[in-house]
């Protein structure tokens, strides 16, 4: 089934749009199977079952970091996590940088951007973006390398606010055309994603089915 999920994404999306297969809360048995399909992009929202899996599983996997993080868990992922999507103030790019330099490894990051009309989610403004990447601080920090920016559009069934959530992402993007990755769409809104700009999307139910939250 994972399989076949799969390969209907894949045949629907441009090739130049990354699919992250997001496998929090999912048992390492349904990770396996998506990784014998070819999938090597997994998302992880919580710092200790990323590390678990991480430590469990196939060395080649590219694990995303896409939860809110903390600077003290920095520490944890900091030695094999490929990309963190959810970077939010200068304070956590210091802590990610510095603990990059104890493994003698450039970490790649997102600045994730608040474009939600909802409190429950994390982010910096427009403003607050472009105040980190004209920062002198910034341009310190060697073993850091931001490739691009994050967003949650807000959790509605209007399409209208949806698409104008991500294009204004897209809109502020083309501020900084160096920083080419954007990471914006997951199952109920991808196709609106990438028809905005996006070029990554971040699938988790429509690949594994629905969340267990129990865990």
């Amino acid at each position: 089934m994972i399989k076949e999920q799969l390969e209907k994404i894949i045949s629907e999306i441009p090739k130049e749009v990354a699919l992250i297969a997001v496998s929090k809360t999912k048992p390492n048995q349904l990770i396996l199977e998506a990784y014998d399909a070819g999938q090597r992009d997994f998302g992880e929202n919580y710092v200790q079952e990323l590390v678990d899996k991480a430590t469990q599983l196939p060395k080649d996997i590219r694990w995303h970091f896409i939860g809110h993080l903390q600077s003290n868990k920095v520490k944890y992922i900091a030695s094999f996590v490929y990309l963190i999507h959810s970077v939010d103030s200068l304070n956590l790019l210091k802590e990610i940088n510095k603990q990059a330099i104890k493994h003698n490894r450039v970490i790649n990051c997102l600045l994730q951007i608040y474009i939600a009309k909802e409190e429950t989610k994390f982010g910096l403004s427009f403003d607050e973006a472009s105040e980190i990447l004209q920062s002198e601080v910034l341009k310190e920090l060697k073993h850091i390398c931001i490739k691009g920016f994050m967003a949650m559009a807000s959790n509605t069934d209007n399409t209208d606010q949806i698409i104008q959530e991500f294009k204004s992402l897209k809109q502020f993007s083309l501020k900084f055309p160096e920083l080419s990755v954007l990471s914006f769409g997951m199952s109920s809104d991808y196709t609106l994603a990438i028809q905005e700009g996006s070029t990554m999307i971040r699938i988790g139910s429509h690949i594994f089915g629905t969340r267990n939250y129990t865990k």
